[in-house]
Parts: C-alpha cells; structure tokens; sequence
C-alpha cells in the first residue's frame, strides 16, 4: 500500500507540536505501506530527515500540473493532507487524477476555532465560531472521506454545533511512549532546578499574547514573590517584537530556539503558561510532564488534555495563578506530588497507543469500503464538484500565468 503526505511545511519536530505531530502520523502509517512525503515549502535546518525513517520525499509545486505527472506515477492508495489549506490547494488533483484514493485530512487543530478565539479574545466579545474561515475548514473536511481530530472539544463543536457526522471524524490525540522509573529517576530532582519557563511556537500567535500576559501582568508581580528567580522564554522564529520583550533587570530572559525541548524544560522547577487563546491540545504540557516539571495553566491551556488531574494546578484567576505559581515553586513536597502527578497522566493518557491502532484500523475499513462510504456520504462529491469547478480553474489560470511571466 502506498501512502502520500502532503505537508504545508516539512516536519520541524524541534519547532512545533505540529511538527511533531505529524511525524507521529508518517511513523504510524508507516506500519500498513510505503509512505511517501511531498511538499511545497522550503526545508531548512530543522527539518526531519524522512528518509532516515524510510519515506521517499518529494519537492512539489503550487499550481502546476507537474504535481499531476507525480500522483499518476505514484498512484496513492491514501493521501493525508497536512491541514485543510493543503487539501484546498491538491484535494481536487488527487480527486481527478487518483479517485480511489482515500483522502484523509488532518487538521491539526481546527484553525476556524483558534482564529474565532483570537478575534474574541482582541474585540472583548463572545466566541462566534460561525466565519468565512469555518466555511472552508468545514467544506474541507466534508469534502475528505476522513478527518484526524486531535481535540476532543474540537470533536464536540464539530459535532454538536455543526452536525458534522462523526463517521467522517477520527479522534487521535498525542500517542507517546509510556515512562519508565529510569527515564524518571535521571531527570533532575527538585534542589538542581530552578526559575520558571514558558516555550512555544512564535510562528504560532496564541504563543506570543501568552508571553505578554507573562510581560505586563504575572511577572511584574510574581518577580518580587520569587526574587531570586527568573522567567525564561523559549520558542522558535522569535520575531523582533518578541525579541524586545527581553530585559534582563526585570529577570524577563528571551531564550529563543530550544534545539531539545524536554531537555530544556526539564532544567526548570516551573512551567508557567496562561494561554489567552487557542486551539486543540497544547503539545508544551505533554513536554512538561515528561521532563517531570509541573505546570500551572488555566482551562484554556489544559483543554482536552485532563479530565481532571493535573501535574500543578488549573487556574482562571490571575492573582490565583500567581499564589499557585510562588507555592508549588517553593514547596519541595507539593512539587513532587505535582510531578509524580504528571507522570501518572502522561502514561494511563499520553502513552495509550489504541488510538492509533484504532485510527490504523479505521482507515483500512474506510480504503476497503470507500465507494460504499462515499455514497452513504455524498454531500461530500457535491462540494467536491464545486471546488474543481472553482479551485480547479484558478489553480490552472494561475499556472497559465505563471508561464507567460517566465
């Protein structure tokens, strides 16, 4: 069986829990074919080396038939677009040139719901998860013949507030290998750490206003709380206005890239994050319990990751979030109740591998009985039509132009 990735970026597993994530998917898929990995973008530095893991990569163009010529030779029994802007942009040629494709879309997190948040959260108003944008999300995943969802909430608004079928949805959080008692023994013990941490994406814009809520209104007063302490930032593709955030005399440290996450934030006592917006799960917390090092977040943060322990605490008050931060950063004992927590969580949640045996399986019923699935989910071809009759012909007048331009 052949399966063929098609990423909006090559996977930068040190940079972002996409990445990560969807590195997890490559590997899993890896079990049941060949997988191949094709995208437009540019590597850099930090990209993974697929082929080390055995995937046969291809660099790839934007609004070229040459892309055609690929997926005709290549003949993919499944395709997983990397989030729906990719399916946007290649949905309509996998559809023509390889139907018996089953086309999956892993959306990563709904970008719809965290945009929807973000815009909440700059005008002071209520949630309206009804906009332009949640149009194309949500005509991306009916279009697909299966979605991977990482977030159960995300499961749930798909379904209660816009009657997505869950038989077009498959539920796969973050899969990791449980911790063993000699992973946990040699990571540093509480007197070896110190000063709080936060790290995140700055590509990603939930990550920034998170340090500036850090900025302006927690630390001016967690500082003098913990006056030998400092916060440290970490992040990849720190922009300028993240950079002159930094000020060594307020202990405010802009750290930048963190080449080995766990590594990192297991060298701190605290990981501090309260997450004004968002979307999906928050891969920095699954990196925070299994480098042993508690978390202090509010409901936001946490979403779909806890049904109800915590490896610190879930906090919605401000001046909460500071008390909480200042004990569980002095007291040894609450500390390592909150750690051992965290290890507990990561491997009875984190480490249960069923979802992916089950995504896995789902997949394999959907590819044997995809004609019959498409009929009984035929909305799907109607929009599918749409889209050639839309995208198909600017994708194609675009390439036309880009033609007589050379």
């Amino acid at each position: 069986m052949k399966i063929l990735f098609i990423g909006l970026v090559w996977p930068e597993p040190t940079s972002s829990a996409a990445g990560w994530r969807i590195l997890h998917l490559v590997k899993c898929f890896s079990k049941i074919g060949e997988v191949n990995f094709a995208s437009a973008a540019l590597k850099s530095i930090h990209s993974a080396d697929l082929s080390s893991l055995g995937v046969k990569e291809k660099s790839i163009f934007l609004n070229d038939s040459s892309f055609d010529d690929y997926v005709k030779n290549l003949l993919p029994d499944i395709v997983v677009f990397d989030r729906f802007i990719v399916e946007e942009q290649y949905g309509w040629r996998i559809a023509e040139n390889c139907p018996d494709a089953l086309r999956i879309l892993d959306t990563e997190d709904l970008h719809f719901v965290r945009l929807a948040r973000q815009e909440a959260y700059k005008k002071k108003v209520e949630v309206d998860y009804y906009s332009a944008t949640a149009k194309r999300e949500l005509a991306s995943i009916l279009r697909s013949d299966l979605s991977l969802i990482i977030s159960n909430t995300e499961m749930h608004i798909l379904q209660e507030d816009f009657n997505i079928p869950v038989e077009k949805l498959c539920y796969i959080p973050f899969q990791e290998e449980a911790l063993n008692e000699e992973q946990i023994e040699i990571l540093p013990k509480f007197p070896n750490r110190k000063d709080f941490m936060f790290i995140g994406n700055f590509i990603h814009e939930p990550n920034f206003r998170t340090v500036e809520v850090l900025k302006k209104e927690i630390w001016p007063i967690l500082r003098k709380k913990c006056p030998e302490a400092e916060l440290h930032i970490y992040g990849a593709y720190a922009s300028e206005k993240v950079m002159q955030l930094h000020n060594p005399k307020e202990r405010f440290i802009i750290k930048g890239r963190a080449e080995d996450a766990r590594s990192t934030i297991s060298q701190y006592r605290l990981m501090i994050a309260p997450i004004p917006f968002g979307a999906g799960a928050k891969g920095k917390f699954v990196d925070a319990m299994a480098s042993g090092t508690p978390s202090i977040t509010n409901t936001l943060g946490a979403e779909s990751m806890t049904e109800s322990d915590w490896n610190g605490y879930i906090v919605q008050d401000q001046q909460e979030f500071i008390k909480k931060s200042v004990l569980l950063y002095t007291d040894e004992h609450l500390w390592k109740e909150r750690q051992r927590a965290g290890f507990e969580i990561f491997n009875s949640t984190l480490a249960d591998s069923s979802y992916s045996k089950d995504m896995l399986e789902k997949v394999k019923y959907y590819k044997e009985n995809l004609q019959e699935i498409r009929k009984k989910h035929f909305i799907a071809e109607i929009l599918l039509q749409q889209q050639l009759n839309a995208t198909k012909y600017m994708s194609l007048w675009i390439e036309e132009k880009n033609k007589k331009a050379q």
